[in-house]
């Protein structure tokens, strides 16, 4: 059965073949497929010139950016076809996501159905972020849990492991949102199908190379997310009664 870690990249240059040769040896069987929108600097050349010699390296190029959810649900309908997978991985390109942790993040599936690399349970952390942005993701992590009820400390967390077979169960189109919020609606629709989630305590490390891509809009649709999820699915139960 094939394990699949799926990386978003858009400008990621800088840090993509060394994040390809730290998988390789750490998960030295797992597929990984990077999906690009069309990077400028070049990322989509660097991942097919590092394809000539790692035949389980596949390369998805979108025409445009269009967010990081996108990306995701262009990648999942396209690993989801191989019955054989039995698992994927999400994680960012920029090292922020130490690959030393997909192994246990793996071996956490045979327990849950969504293992979730989090930073706000007991030995997680972060490591190079300023104040302001620490306390940004507590509270809108707290927001979420107290909004969603989800068993989940870190509910924007976008460092995960996913059983494919309950990927498979669920409608994967209905998900709106294209951002960071995808993050917290993936997390709920899964929850409300009834998967297993538990948390894996990570140390989230600022970048290493590129640069941020959190703008005003990603903080905006991460507030509303929560409460339109929650009337979201409120609507479809009075629907069903």
């Amino acid at each position: 059965m094939k394990q699949v870690v799926i990386i978003p990249t858009f400008n990621e240059a800088a840090n993509i073949k060394a994040l390809l040769l730290r998988i390789s040896a750490v998960a030295p069987k797992a597929n990984v497929l990077v999906v690009d929108d069309s990077s400028p600097d070049g990322t989509a050349e660097i991942v097919r010139d590092f394809q000539k010699n790692n035949p389980r390296l596949s390369l998805l190029v979108r025409q445009k950016k269009e967010g990081l959810g996108r990306a995701y649900l262009a990648a999942f309908q396209t690993v989801l076809k191989d019955p054989e997978v039995e698992s994927v991985v999400m994680m960012d390109a920029d090292f922020s996501h130490n690959p030393d942790y997909v192994p246990a993040m793996l071996d956490l599936l045979s327990s849950c159905d969504m293992a979730v690399g989090s930073r706000y349970v007991q030995g997680g952390g972060t490591s190079g972020w300023e104040a302001w942005r620490r306390l940004l993701s507590f509270f809108g992590n707290l927001y979420c849990k107290i909004i969603l009820r989800m068993p989940v400390f870190d509910a924007t967390a976008g460092f995960s492991a996913i059983r494919a077979e309950v990927l498979r169960q669920v409608d994967l189109s209905s998900i709106g949102v294209s951002g960071y919020a995808f993050q917290v609606e993936l997390k709920y629709l899964l929850f409300r199908h009834g998967a297993r989630l538990k948390e894996l305590p990570i140390i989230f490390v600022n970048r290493v190379g590129g640069e941020s891509k959190i703008s005003g809009h990603i903080v905006n649709e991460g507030i509303l997310a929560p409460w339109k999820l929650l009337f979201k699915n409120l609507g479809q139960k009075r629907k069903k009664v």
